[in-house]
């Protein structure tokens, strides 16, 4: 029987609710490269291990094996002067590090709140689906799949 491990592509269904039970993202199919290559997390990939197509999975994720904590530094405000133009509510800015993302939270009095935070940071979550495909890949295979991920 084709069991989840190390390489294989696996395709999933993926609900995420909060604790309190409100729906925050729902996927009828997500895919990923199972074994450690981050691309989904770590204690969910760890939940998914062995398991087999048409198996489902419920499990809780804390903040701290999800998004993180909320953390107040990453909110700021910033005079308007010192911002793009264009800049507007709910706009995504890049931030001066590579990869982050500040999010316009607010605008007012000549002032834009931004926040780096995940939307999702400090929820616990409770992700839940269906194993739909898997497919074993040879080593070789995976890090093909691995190099288009970085090349975008």
């Amino acid at each position: 029987m084709n069991t989840i491990r190390k390489n294989t592509l696996v395709s999933i269904s993926l609900r995420v609710e909060s604790e309190h039970g409100d729906l925050l993202d729902e996927s009828e199919k997500l895919m990923y490269l199972h074994g450690g290559h981050s691309q989904i997390f770590q204690k969910l990939e760890a939940y998914l291990e062995a398991k087999q197509v048409g198996d489902t999975f419920n499990i809780t994720l804390k903040p701290e094996d999800a998004f993180g904590e909320y953390d107040v530094s990453l909110v700021v405000e910033e005079a308007l002067e010192d911002l793009p133009d264009e800049i507007e509510l709910g706009m995504d800015l890049e931030g001066e590090e590579e990869g982050s993302v500040w999010f316009v939270e607010k605008i007012e009095d000549g002032y834009a709140t931004l926040n780096a935070n995940h939307e999702f940071a400090g929820i616990t979550l409770v992700v839940s689906g269906e194993v739909l495909e898997l497919e074993n890949l040879c080593d070789e295979a995976a890090q093909e799949i691995l190099n288009m991920d970085h090349e975008h």
